[in-house]
């Protein structure tokens, strides 16, 4: 922390390996660290004696993602401030009565039903037999008694065709908003509903996806996406634009939700950069008093790790300024480990340092 220079580089992340290089310096003072659990542990069995810090860089990223879980979890607020655009009208076709079926014309089941029908009593009214139309149509003879049966096309379009609850049903909102937001991928949609409990098939959503894609629909402004909006809440008022400004109050102003999140997020980065660490406590009893579960998360996290985190929010001490040393090392490794063992990696880094 003090020299900003990497001084030893450690085999493994083990809390162990931590202990056993910790306990050969028993002159250590301070530990800077992340959250992680095996930091805390090796820093407390290795130098008991040092005071351990959470690093604010790894604090302030770790409430820049539950922000941003937060606002996808509010994703329809966002809709405020696109305007609605107005339902097409249905394009009537002169001269054409309405058929009272449920299928549109152009629906690839219905369709192929009609024409079915229509070919297989036009073969029966020149006085062909059921046989005859069997063989002449290449159709099983019960589906052939099934369309000479029904005296409409409409009569077939019954049972697992009619309006049945769809295990889609509960996930389209969402996959409405992800279209709205410019995510078309089917494949990429079925995979994201998919930890959120969805159980049917892929192909069930690439229908849906695919009616949305060729169904007319008028062209809008599309809603800014939650990553964009977490980065207006994170970043400081005075660098917003007028019009980021303005998109942000009105979103606040339609959703209690993200209203409480960023006086949430805006609380915690006065109390980091002026170092105020003994309103945590206070700061994480106002965060559970909302519905913010991504929140509730994180408090839970700072509040295991409680005494190293008010350390971070009030000594001076930070790990952000080794932090370009750490991804330094990661590239050599990624550079050259693979050819050769941690002695020389390990030397290649303090070399260089």
């Amino acid at each position: 922390m003090e020299t900003r220079r990497p001084v030893d580089l450690l085999l493994d992340r083990e809390a162990s390996s931590l202990a056993a290089w910790l306990a050969d310096r028993p002159g250590v003072e301070v530990v800077c660290r992340d959250r992680a659990p095996f930091f805390a542990e090796g820093a407390a069995v290795g130098a008991p004696q040092a005071v351990q810090v959470a690093d604010r860089w790894h604090l302030w990223h770790n409430l820049s993602e539950a922000a941003e879980r937060a606002v996808s979890q509010h994703r329809h607020c966002l809709r405020a401030l696109v305007p609605e655009a107005p339902e097409p009208e249905p394009e009537s076709v002169p001269g054409e009565e309405p058929s009272g079926s449920p299928w549109p014309t152009g629906h690839r089941f219905a369709d192929r039903t009609r024409a079915r029908h229509a070919a297989v009593h036009a073969l029966l009214e020149a006085g062909h037999s059921l046989r005859s139309v069997q063989r002449q149509l290449g159709m099983a003879w019960h589906t052939v008694k099934r369309f000479a049966d029904a005296s409409k096309p409409e009569d077939l379009f019954t049972g697992q065709w009619q309006n049945r609850p769809s295990v889609l049903d509960d996930y389209k909102s969402y996959l409405d908003d992800r279209w709205n937001e410019g995510f078309t991928n089917a494949w990429k949609l079925w995979e994201e509903i998919v930890p959120l409990g969805y159980k049917g098939s892929y192909q069930r959503v690439r229908a849906y996806v695919h009616k949305k894609r060729t169904s007319p629909r008028p062209v809008t402004a599309r809603p800014p996406s939650p990553r964009t909006v977490s980065g207006w809440i994170l970043r400081r008022p005075e660098t917003l634009t007028e019009p980021e400004q303005l998109q942000l109050k009105t979103i606040r102003t339609q959703c209690p939700e993200l209203d409480a999140l960023t006086r949430h997020v805006r609380s915690f980065a006065t109390m980091l950069t002026n170092r105020q660490g003994e309103r945590l406590p206070e700061w994480l009893d106002a965060v559970r008093q909302d519905d913010l579960p991504s929140l509730h998360t994180l408090a839970a996290g700072i509040n295991r790790d409680l005494d190293a985190v008010i350390a971070g929010l009030t000594l001076p001490w930070s790990s952000g300024v080794v932090e370009g040393h750490v991804n330094r090392i990661k590239m050599i490794k990624r550079q050259m480990y693979g050819r050769a063992g941690f002695k020389l990696l390990r030397k290649r880094v303090l070399l260089a340092s």
